[in-house]
């Protein structure tokens, strides 16, 4: 079977990377002009039972324990005084919680296990249109065109593929601002002490000021607001949104290299699902769009895993093989997109702090990547 994948992110390199160790002909159609075209953004966290175990299955562990910082995963959680209000410290060395990897690291990682052909770079499809002996016809920006037996969509929030299989729209549910600050422990020392080897949350009322420390030696500051906070495109706004914080955690934006750069936070409906069809699936964000607090990733990685895995065990049955995928896919999602939305309403929300210290406390386990 001919495999395409659109969009070459975490997820569609992870399922390239496990369908080439089964012997199943895949490429990625990726329309960012090459490895380099931009940044990926900050770490992530990888969980044992999702990220890492398709790492596993990708035969990519050794690799992945030798990229990532198992001291990431340290979580701060400070008041807007700067007062601490919980302090979670992973036991030092071990792989067995959730370690961080850069981004950029992990998506390096994943496209030098992959023969140099896998991944076709300028291509954003166009369109995806069933041809007469079944399979797609694909066309690109530019004009190429190809066919596959089966077409899967891990092309993101704004998937193409997905309106082949369903008519669900994301909706927009936060407003995101990002600065990084580049060699902070030579340039700023006090904000390196202060966010630590891993990740910092300051909870404030309806607003969340957060950092991260990158494996360069950076920092990833993210101010994350309600969808109504639109003015934040400056450090210079953002600080008149965080004025009445202390002036420590306030130095974290004054200290952003440039300006800030503001997202939009999108999701899909809870509960998204289809009836199916013959040769197309989604993985990732193209299926089941979550706020940015920790799963998205790792459920994109472990998407693919598992597609892959029921098109190695069904090789003359694709249809078959998709439906498995999805029927476990739904189930497993449901109540991890219902946990996502309920943490990132818990972190704008007006009594924030106490809402995820109790959570956190019940689930010890949780503490993630903002």
């Amino acid at each position: 079977m001919r495999v395409a994948i659109a969009g070459g992110g975490l997820g569609g390199l992870t399922l390239a990377r496990i369908l080439h160790r089964q012997n199943i002909d895949a490429v990625v159609y990726e329309r960012e002009p090459g490895r380099s075209a931009r940044s990926q953004g900050g770490s992530l966290d990888l969980h044992p039972e999702s990220g890492q175990h398709a790492l596993a299955e990708a035969g990519l562990t050794a690799r992945f324990r030798s990229a990532a910082r198992p001291e990431g995963e340290e979580l701060r959680i400070l008041d807007p005084a700067g007062r601490t209000l919980l302090h979670h410290r992973p036991e030092p060395g071990s792989f067995s919680g959730r370690p961080e990897i850069d981004r950029n690291a992990l998506r390096d990682l994943l496209l030098d296990s992959l023969p140099g052909d896998t991944v076709a770079w300028g291509h954003r499809l166009t369109a995806a249109t069933p041809g007469p002996g079944g399979g797609f016809r694909l066309e690109f920006d530019g004009g190429h065109r190809s066919d596959c037996e089966i077409l899967v969509g891990a092309d993101g929030a704004r998937s193409s593929v997905r309106s082949l299989l369903t008519d669900a729209k994301p909706t927009y549910v936060a407003t995101l601002a990002e600065l990084s600050i580049a060699d902070v422990d030579r340039r700023h020392p006090h904000l390196a002490e202060l966010v630590g080897p891993g990740n910092l949350w300051c909870l404030g009322v309806n607003q969340l000021l957060a950092a991260q420390r990158s494996g360069d030696g950076s920092l990833r500051v993210v101010a994350s607001l309600r969808a109504d906070d639109h003015h934040v495109g400056t450090k210079r706004a953002l600080l008149d949104l965080f004025d009445d914080w202390d002036p420590r955690l306030t130095a974290l934006i004054e200290a952003g290299d440039g300006e800030a750069t503001p997202r939009r936070i999108e999701t899909l409906p809870i509960g998204t699902r289809w009836a199916g069809r013959p040769g197309v699936t989604l993985i990732g964000d193209a299926a089941h769009l979550m706020p940015p607090v920790g799963e998205g990733a790792n459920q994109a990685m472990l998407d693919a895993a598992v597609l892959a895995r029921e098109l190695a065990a069904h090789p003359t049955d694709p249809h078959a093989a998709i439906r498995a995928y999805e029927e476990e896919m739904f189930t497993r999602i449901g109540p991890i997109a219902e946990m996502s939305a309920r943490v990132q309403a818990m972190m704008l929300s007006p009594t924030a702090a106490e809402d995820l210290i109790r959570f956190f406390t019940a689930h010890p386990a949780e503490p993630a990547s903002a």
